[in-house]
């Protein structure tokens, strides 16, 4: 709760239209004691925020094949989703991680409240591996190649469209969908115009757009 920011919305008691209930306030200005505006009406004064209770929690975190753990913080009143993402700080680096699937002590589930999670299992969506079968000009399917392309996460593909990636250059054809990807209405986009961020693909289907020979070997 203390780490508030300017314009962010808190529940707070008003002393001058409602110290008995909490009203929506505005944050102006954080700190030691927090600046804040009652929206009701507008009276600004300073409060001390309490300290939000965390609980700490072991994670595994994978990342183009291999995996390593670590711990996070969580809010003990957190309720925890597949699909949802954080950061998690560890001394090597400041991961962006989404969550794949909770363990408790009944098995491995899609939800829970996090005082029931013992790990969070989670796979980095900073930077991600995107795997590509690509067919030639040609149009012939059994000369395919595959490969990964190494892009941020949040790099957009959109079908119809052609990239220019390092030395590959093609057009999007079809986008299959990862399984803890939401948002998204099926599981692989092949409409031009359809669109999903490398973070939430499994596998582009592409065709070749290279000025080079192409070559099956």
């Amino acid at each position: 709760m203390t780490d508030v920011t300017p314009g962010e919305r808190i529940a707070l008691p008003c002393p001058a239209c409602s110290p008995g209930l909490e009203t929506v306030h505005e944050v102006l200005k954080p700190g030691g004691q927090v600046t804040v505006r009652c929206t009701d009406c507008d009276h600004v004064h300073k409060e001390q925020l309490p300290d939000e209770t965390t609980l700490q929690r072991d994670v595994v975190v994978s990342q183009d094949g291999d995996s390593f753990t670590a711990q996070v913080d969580v809010p003990e009143e957190e309720q925890l989703a597949v699909g949802e993402e954080f950061l998690l700080e560890t001394d090597a680096a400041v991961v962006t991680a989404r969550i794949t699937s909770l363990e408790t002590d009944e098995g491995r589930t899609e939800e829970a409240p996090v005082e029931a999670v013992e790990t969070i299992w989670s796979r980095a969506v900073g930077n991600v591996a995107v795997n590509v079968t690509m067919h030639p000009k040609d149009g012939q399917h059994d000369e395919t190649e595959s490969f990964k392309l190494q892009v941020p996460g949040d790099y957009e593909f959109v079908v119809g469209e052609t990239d220019q990636l390092g030395d590959e250059e093609f057009t999007v054809e079809g986008i299959h969908i990862r399984e803890d990807a939401h948002g998204y209405d099926h599981g692989k986009l092949d409409f031009d115009g359809d669109s999903a961020e490398a973070k939430d693909i499994n596998r582009l289907y592409v065709r070749d757009e290279s000025t080079t020979a192409w070559s099956a070997w």
